[in-house]
């Protein structure tokens, strides 16, 4: 039961991260609020997009194609 918790922490980190970032570039939060976290029967975290507005997924693209400044 800890591993689900564990990971079902993980993923809702991730999935809060993915949020803010999607924010961050203005995409609307209609546009992905479909975006949640799940865990597996055996303890996996991941996080499910599910369907997301074309114009969001382009403004993704873009920003993941650009050279972070480090």
């Amino acid at each position: 039961m800890q591993t689900w918790r564990d990971s079902r922490a993980k993923a809702t980190e991730a999935a809060e991260s993915l949020r803010a970032a999607l924010a961050a570039l203005g995409v609307p939060e209609s546009a992905w609020s479909s975006v949640r976290p799940v865990v597996t029967h055996s303890g996996g975290a991941y996080v499910h997009l599910g369907m997301i507005r074309a114009d969001a997924v382009e403004r993704i693209a873009v920003a993941l194609t650009v050279p972070s400044a480090k």
